[in-house]
């Protein structure tokens, strides 16, 4: 679905003029922040991440950007100083697509080097999982942790959600056609539930009777580091509610100009009319 759309992107700019556009790549890390990882950035949780795009550009200051980008996010209380006993912990692969503008202050056609800006919507897909004690994957919106469609209102969270991209970087033109940079980019998300952990624990009972033992288990695990602690009272603290989750994709991106066919059959029409072919023998 996002490779389809970044396709009619492409078609699109490439009527408006190739001449304009650039085929962009990005290499990085990406990573989230939430319950289980307080800061922005964590290089220690952070993952590989890669993407591709599209950019067409107005003039020298603005342009418009369609990329898709896919990384890894993941939090683990083992690395927190305060939730440690929690023992809750997540992985998730996450695809974006982005459309979006951005602002470069500094006439790349005239200096080297440019700081720029960019903002936009994104549509992204998520799955948060964990590992049992086993080794053996679970994924978490499974089993409603937080009680999530049969408890207190709460609704179960969508896979497939959006969010506000925004960041800067910098950008060295080596050439008119070629151009390397470095990006952090934020992602605002309309979701606390990137990390299955929101609210508060539900009674333990309840959980149990809608959704297993398992649940319990994935609810709150700090049992399995010490077996003397018991699950939380109906009510207890899991997570903040009042601010939602983060994602950010940092790292590298390179830009090539793109030239179409029809723009390289001129020049070699050009070329050919200024040929002096040698007389043909008789």
């Amino acid at each position: 679905m996002k490779c389809r759309y970044l396709f009619i992107c492409f078609l699109w700019m490439n009527q408006v003029g190739a001449q304009n556009m650039f085929t962009t790549a990005f290499a990085g890390i990406s990573g989230y922040q939430g319950d289980l990882v307080p800061l922005a950035i964590d290089p220690i949780q952070s993952h590989p991440a890669g993407g591709i795009g599209f950019q067409y550009e107005f003039n020298p200051n603005f342009s418009l950007r369609a990329e898709f980008n896919y990384g890894r996010i993941s939090g683990n209380d083992k690395y927190s100083l305060v939730n440690k006993s929690r023992n809750l912990s997540f992985t998730s692969n996450l695809g974006e697509f982005f459309l979006g503008a951005e602002y470069t202050p500094i006439n790349l056609y005239q200096y080297k080097l440019s700081p720029y800006f960019f903002t936009g919507i994104a549509s992204f897909k998520f799955n948060p999982f964990t590992y049992a004690r086993n080794g053996s994957k679970i994924t978490l919106s499974e089993f409603d942790t937080e009680g999530q469609g049969f408890y207190q209102n709460r609704q179960p969270y969508k896979l497939r959600q959006f969010s506000i991209p925004f960041g800067a970087g910098m950008l060295w033109a080596i050439s008119d056609n070629f151009r390397v940079g470095f990006v952090v980019g934020f992602r605002k998300t309309f979701t606390d539930y990137l990390d299955d952990v929101s609210t508060t624990y539900i009674d333990a009972d309840i959980l149990v009777r809608n959704r297993g033992t398992n649940a319990l288990n994935y609810a709150f695990r700090g049992r399995e580091l010490d077996p003397s602690l018991t699950y939380p009272a109906d009510g207890t603290t899991r997570g903040n509610p009042k601010t939602q989750d983060w994602y950010h994709f940092s790292g590298l991106t390179i830009r090539f100009r793109l030239i179409s066919y029809r723009e390289k059959k001129e020049e070699k029409q050009v070329r050919d009319r200024g040929r002096i072919d040698c007389p043909k023998p008789y």
